[in-house]
């Protein structure tokens, strides 16, 4: 990737990431509204109008700090509101619902890699306009996949938590919610700890490896021995 300042690749990563964390959290919503529980669609949280769904630490303060240190940027959106009693069986349908976040991420690092496809095939005759939207598409394929992978690690609140909650018998179940409160804590010792690049980092790259144009990608991302 051609070296950029700080206010160009706020402009690459702005609308990969804005796009990544609204449309996840939609998603939520819409899944939540059609398995019987309306609140996010009464609460207009089911749009793709990033405005209602920022969050001032999590879309704006954390993505800009990671980008001035890291080079790369992830964040996250308010939460979508669900009301798991609303739902038509709420133990499986929270798990489809929690699901459709990063289902959703996937299928946008797919579009957003066809799109970077199509501007390296134009890089020598259109290079002024393909250059931007190739490093656009790069940088969303990296929040999407990154934003996928993370969230369906499996501890509670996050959207893998989500889904083992689902999945497993209902006294299991029972008791692997009761981690809640404590996931974030978790999530922070491993990432303190760097344990948690050490686990997201091979899947994001694996994951990366079955898109299309993922040569291209790759060849910026450090692969795992």
């Amino acid at each position: 990737m051609e070296e950029l300042s700080l206010v160009q690749w706020i402009a690459v990563w702005a609308l990969p990431l804005i796009f990544a964390v609204t449309v996840h959290e939609a998603a939520h919503g819409w899944m939540a509204d059609r398995l019987g529980d309306p609140t996010a669609r009464k609460l207009g949280r089911i749009t793709f109008n990033p405005l209602a769904h920022i969050d001032p630490i999590g879309t704006v303060l954390v993505p800009l700090l990671m980008l001035s240190f890291t080079g790369f940027v992830i964040g996250w959106a308010k939460p979508v509101p669900v009301v798991p009693e609303r739902l038509n069986s709420p133990k499986r349908d929270m798990a489809i619902v929690a699901a459709a976040g990063p289902g959703v991420n996937f299928l946008m690092a797919v579009a957003w890699s066809l799109l970077l496809l199509l501007a390296h095939n134009l890089l020598h005759t259109m290079h002024a306009v393909a250059l931007p939207l190739l490093l656009m598409g790069i940088a969303g394929v990296i929040v999407n996949v990154m934003l996928m992978v993370l969230n369906l690690l499996p501890i509670p609140p996050l959207d893998g938590g989500r889904i083992m909650t689902g999945l497993l018998p209902a006294e299991l179940s029972k008791m692997y919610a009761r981690i809640e409160p404590f996931g974030m804590f978790i999530l922070i010792g491993l990432l303190v700890t760097k344990v948690l690049g050490q686990l997201l980092w091979p899947m994001v790259v694996a994951v990366v490896g079955l898109l299309p144009g993922s040569d291209v990608v790759l060849g910026i991302l450090p692969v795992p021995s």
